[in-house]
Parts: structure tokens; C-alpha cells; sequence
């Protein structure tokens, strides 16, 4: 038996149960009421609380990353804190790219990207800018995050 099977068939077993069983479960796993009777929700939560307590969650500096997106998102983003992407070359970096046989310079800014004198927030708004249609900006520019291993 894999370590998967047995989370595994906690998952499936959440299918088959009732609003009222899936709150106690909440209960046992979360040792709080379950806070609403959404089935799809509770169904959602317990599994990943299940597969979290199984295999681990987010690292430290995972669970950081989104408190500070969390904060931006609701507004309430108080200390001074940066969230860069780690897929963002150094400051100053200039991105060439061709396109419809153009060369297109970009230049990396701490707070985003510039490109023939105008600033955007992503490569993405950049590489559709330069096509007129939705891209990847880090698949446009060529920039990938490294896989493990790799040097």
C-alpha cells in the first residue's frame, strides 16, 4: 500500500458524506465548528486540511508570500514589503525579444517593466501590448523558472 491510498479513500469518503458528517469531520480536524453548511466548501477544505496534515503544507516562506498577497488584495497591506516573483531577472536586466521581425527592448524595474518609455506591472501586459494578443509574458520573453536540478 502507497501513502497515497489511504488519503486517497479519506478523500473519496468525503463524497459520500452528509452536510452534518462532513461538519464533525471539520470538528475533529480542525477542532472549531464548522463555519458554514456549504457542501462544496466543507467538501474543499477538509480535503486539503487532509491532505496538509498527510503530506505537509506550505513552507514558511510560501505562507508569507500569500499573506502579503492577501493584504494587498484586501487593501490592508501595512509594512513595506515587496513581492517579487522569483522568476524576475536583476533590475536593470533588458529582455530583447523579436517580434513580426521587430526587435523589442524591455527593461526590469523594481516595481515592474518598461517598455519604448511607458511602465507596465507584468511582462504579460508588455508581450500583449507588443502582440494585441494575451501571452505569458515569461513564455514571450523566453524566462522560465528553473526546475530542480537544473544549474
Amino acid at each position: 500500500m502507497t501513502t497515497y491510498e489511504p488519503v486517497l479513500a479519506r478523500l473519496a469518503a468525503l463524497k459520500a458524506m452528509s452536510v452534518n458528517e462532513l461538519k464533525a469531520e471539520w470538528t475533529v480536524l480542525f477542532d472549531t465548528p464548522a463555519p458554514n453548511n456549504s457542501r462544496s466548501f466543507l467538501e474543499g477544505r477538509l480535503a486539503y486540511r487532509i491532505q496538509e496534515l498527510t503530506f505537509g503544507g506550505p513552507d514558511k516562506q510560501t505562507r508569507r508570500l500569500l499573506d502579503l498577497l492577501a493584504e494587498e488584495v484586501e487593501g490592508t497591506l501595512t509594512r513595506k514589503a515587496q513581492i517579487a516573483d522569483p522568476r524576475n531577472p536583476v533590475v536593470g536586466t533588458r529582455l530583447i525579444r523579436e517580434w513580426d521581425g521587430a526587435p523589442h527592448t524591455v527593461t526590469v524595474l523594481k516595481d515592474g517593466f518598461d517598455w519604448e518609455g511607458r511602465r507596465y506591472k507584468s511582462l504579460s501586459a508588455v508581450a500583449r501590448a507588443i502582440t494585441g494578443t494575451r501571452w505569458n509574458g515569461y513564455r514571450f520573453f523566453g524566462l522560465r523558472e528553473r526546475k530542480r536540478g537544473d544549474a
